[in-house]
């Protein structure tokens, strides 16, 4: 695939540092919202279930996810959530640089362990579950994850580095590896037909897109084209196009200097009252109610 269109589809956030590479968040939504766009980075990343219950998709791959359950999502896999339920959802999430597990020399955890998750020839199972005993026992790390993330005690990168390495040794050891080198010719088509389309949206949302554009890009007609794209997202064009337009104005709203008008039309909306309205339907809120949020220190 074309590197600058790698690159485009590449989620923007950093993932903590070159001094502690990984990141940690927690996140609550509503009933049926929107949990997470199809995106991807470099990174691995630990996706874990606190309550309700979410629609995990990674390539083209769907599959339930509850409380208590996990997904681990492999580095440059595309993935996308979508609350399931009538309770919404809250998961926990940490994004890694597999790097972080790598040794200072090359020695047998390096070249039995390590190098076998970074090329995907020996790494987690996407879905885990209670029920296989090893399974049970990622859950347990990952649990213990997250409340060394949630508590920040001196030391606890030590523990989530610590988690991950026996995490790793107990896969291996019960013989739990999954190998994810294959790939499906048709599928990877899919997705590559699916990055080219993302890649258009996330570089002309602040200009009015047209559904014949994002078809033509494929090429296949409007109809077929709004079938594959909700079959691979769950969502229709215009549905994905306001809800990247929307999360880039919640980005731009965080600056208090900007005016809500001015972030409307910088995001592709030239009918505030419209903009208003989308804005409500994703965020659940007002685009002034999202800012006093940010001013009372609500997390939104």
């Amino acid at each position: 695939m074309d590197q600058a269109l790698r690159r485009s589809l590449k989620e923007s956030r950093a993932h903590g540092d070159e001094h502690l590479p990984f990141g940690t968040y927690w996140f609550r939504y509503g009933p049926g919202e929107h949990v997470i766009d199809c995106h991807w980075h470099e990174e691995a990343e630990i996706f874990y279930c606190v309550e309700g219950e979410t629609l995990f998709q990674i390539d083209t791959d769907y599959f339930p996810v509850r409380a208590g359950e996990a997904v681990f999502v492999d580095g440059s896999d595309i993935h996308a959530a979508h609350a399931l339920g009538e309770a919404g959802c809250a998961f926990f999430s940490l994004v890694f640089d597999t790097n972080l597990l790598a040794s200072a020399h090359y020695d047998a955890v390096q070249e039995n362990l390590i190098l076998p998750l970074q090329e995907r020839k020996a790494t987690f199972p996407r879905h885990i579950k209670r029920g296989d005993p090893c399974e049970s026992g990622l859950l347990d790390h990952i649990v213990s994850i997250m409340k060394s993330c949630s508590d920040e005690l001196p030391g606890f990168a030590g523990a989530v580095k610590g988690h991950l390495y026996l995490m790793l040794a107990e896969t291996v050891g019960q013989g739990k590896t999954c190998n994810r080198t294959a790939s499906n010719r048709s599928e990877s088509s899919k997705l590559e037909r699916l990055k080219t389309v993302i890649h258009y949206i996330q570089h002309n949302y602040e200009n009015p897109i047209r559904l014949s554009e994002l078809a033509s890009l494929i090429p296949m007609s409007e109809g077929q084209f709004c079938r594959f794209f909700k079959s691979m997202t769950r969502q229709t064009p215009m549905d994905y196009i306001n809800s990247y337009r929307i999360r880039q104005a919640a980005e731009l709203l965080r600056d208090p200097e900007r005016k809500i008008s001015d972030v409307a039309l910088e995001v592709g909306y030239d009918n505030i009252s419209y903009f208003i309205r989308v804005f409500r339907k994703t965020m659940k809120c007002s685009p002034s109610e999202f800012r006093k949020k940010l001013r009372t220190g609500v997390e939104v």
